[in-house]
């Protein structure tokens, strides 16, 4: 058992170390070699729709050799290759040649289509990523209509450094005229060729990161919003006012109506009604316990794996020279807060007096997994038979599933043992009876459609600006370095769900309905189906994404991440929920 922790914990280290060494360290002398790695090229609007470099007719050395990837580089699509060009520090060349390409009609109808697809394609030079498109396209005119296709068969590079250090590297064509693809002639010949310019700067390496964020290839848009995050604080100072002083103050009422003496007491069980009448049920366990603590498990693991994330992040370790360190990171935590879902899962499952803890384990364990298992099978197959580079290979799919199979499910195992053992018994503040009391008939606003409608809209709205930017980072070309922000926002969305699930709870238990624990997890845990609504109108009409390839990826993982906020924020909303009723249960004077 030893040996294998051992191993468990060497195989993370190895993770966590091969993320942070992946920015580069390079210093160069004059004259030595900067390797370019050639990396990938796809359409500008879809981000995930990616291919490696060397799939187009372009210059490519005899034997292609690929350059060693982290485990986050890998998840991200990249397939780092050595180039053909060569390119030497502090050296100056014009007009190079790279190679000379002989191309049949199939060759030139892929470039053709290629750049009427807005191809891109991404270098990387010192861990630095050097963007350009393939070609240029021109439409003009309705009668007569021009369409003009051409190849960039030149690139200007231009790097900037300091000393002996590479600071900022980017592609130039303002200059070039474009190869025309129109009315060509087969075998087609052309020669790729590339010139090297270096420039002395004064920034040094430390902040050559606020270089890349400042000079990119893709537009930048996202800035503090101040207006979303104030309207969201308004919202959250307005509903914890509402819990605290509205909410309270009935309390108080009722608490002072219901705490009568004994005579009063008989007056009030002939006539009255309200959330004291069902003292004797509302402790009463629910159905599929082992499934509810399951929710409870992975919820609280997803809340510690999300804090632990936006955490890292703003501590600095996801910056622009760490490709895919944030995929590494949350393969790391999801590893190590497996050990979080056992335990809370078995813990509350022996509370509330279940039997069949294995169960409850492999339910715990199974209840992201096998979705996630699902939706990612779907995605990489429809990756790998398009021949996209997101597609995983064959030997990063064992090491995840080996990282899950010797770190995550035994830590749910451990959890699970430790849980069981430290739980306690439930100590409800009342006793519950055999015969469970009728409830009586509910208005259409008390239902549990309603009750979702509202507790998923409103901490929807708390963050439905902010999803837009998360949205754009995400499915888009931004990068998004707003972390305190992301964590303020984080905060807004749990305070808001705590909120709304006392409110709604107390409205349920006043119309003498005990079954609180399943509506507690639904009301606010529906935000999920909020989330993913908004998903299907960004993809519709907040972006340009199109094709089988990214609509597959972006609802499936879209699907994913609405499910994930379900157990987050149904776990927030459960526990508030308890803690509200037994506070008000134990200020209850009961016979």
């Amino acid at each position: 058992m030893t040996s294998r922790t051992g191993t468990s914990f060497f195989c993370l280290l190895w993770l966590f170390g091969t993320m942070d060494c992946s920015a580069s360290e390079g210093r160069y002398k004059t004259g030595d070699q900067v390797m370019l790695y050639v990396n990938k090229v796809g359409p500008y609007h879809n981000p995930q729709e990616t291919y490696h470099y060397y799939q187009l007719p372009v210059c490519s050395p005899k034997e292609i050799r690929h350059k060693s990837l982290t485990l986050g580089e890998v998840l991200d699509g990249d397939r780092m290759a050595e180039s053909m060009y060569k390119i030497h520090f502090r050296q100056n060349v014009d007009n190079v040649p790279l190679c000379e390409l002989k191309l049949d009609a199939n060759q030139v109808q892929t470039l053709r289509q290629a750049i009427e697809e807005l191809y891109y394609f991404e270098f990387v030079m010192d861990e630095i990523p050097i963007r350009g498109f393939l070609g240029y396209m021109e439409e003009s005119g309705f009668l007569p209509h021009t369409h003009k296709v051409g190849l960039w068969t030149h690139l200007d590079f231009n790097v900037d450094y300091n000393g002996d250090r590479i600071i900022f590297a980017n592609v130039s064509v303002q200059d070039v005229k474009p190869f025309s693809l129109d009315d060509t002639r087969e075998p087609l010949s052309l020669t790729h060729t590339y010139s090297v310019r270096w420039f002395e700067t004064s920034v040094n390496f430390e902040r050559r990161g606020d270089r890349l964020r400042d000079s990119g290839f893709f537009p930048k848009t996202l800035e503090i919003h101040w207006l979303s995050i104030i309207n969201s604080l308004v919202l959250v100072f307005l509903l914890t006012g509402f819990v605290v002083i509205i909410l309270m103050r009935v309390l108080k009422s009722d608490l002072a109506r219901y705490n009568l003496d004994e005579d009063a007491g008989e007056d009030f069980d002939q006539g009255d009604n309200g959330w004291k009448i069902i003292h004797t049920d509302v402790f009463r366990f629910p159905p599929y316990k082992s499934l509810l603590c399951a929710v409870l498990g992975v919820g609280s693991q997803f809340l510690a794996l999300g804090t632990g994330i936006i955490i890292m992040a703003l501590l600095g370790m996801f910056n622009v020279h760490r490709h895919g360190a944030i995929n590494s990171a949350a393969i790391l935590l999801y590893a190590l807060t497996c050990c979080i879902s056992g335990y809370v899962s078995s813990n509350f499952y022996h509370k509330i007096g279940g039997e069949r803890w294995v169960w409850n384990i492999i339910l715990t364990t199974s209840l992201f997994s096998a979705p996630f298992f699902l939706t990612w099978s779907v995605v990489n197959s429809v990756h790998w038979v398009n021949g996209s580079t997101q597609a995983l290979p064959a030997s990063t799919i064992l090491l995840l599933l080996t990282i899950w199979l010797i770190v995550g499910f035994p830590l749910t195992v451990i959890g699970g043992i430790f849980g069981k053992n430290s739980s306690s018994s439930f100590d409800a503040p009342c006793r519950t009876k055999n015969i469970a009391r009728e409830i009586p008939r509910q208005p259409w606003y008390k239902s549990p459609l309603v009750h979702m409608t509202i507790g998923g809209f409103l901490p929807f709205s708390a963050i439905s600006v902010e999803l837009y930017y998360i949205f754009a980072t995400v499915w888009g070309r931004e990068q998004y370095t707003l972390y305190g922000i992301l964590f303020l926002v984080f905060a807004i969305l749990l305070s808001v769900g705590a909120c709304i699930s006392v409110a709604l709870t107390y409205f349920q238990l006043s119309g003498e309905d005990y079954r609180w624990w399943w509506r507690s997890v639904l009301s606010t845990g529906s935000t999920g189906a909020f989330i993913f609504l908004y998903s299907i109108f960004y993809y519709c009409r907040r972006s340009n994404m199109s094709g089988t390839v990214q609509t597959v990826e972006f609802f499936g993982y879209s699907f994913l991440t609405a499910y994930v906020f379900f157990l987050m924020l149904g776990t927030v909303s459960f526990a508030a929920s308890l803690k509200f009723i037994r506070y008000i249960y134990v200020n209850l004077k009961m016979d």
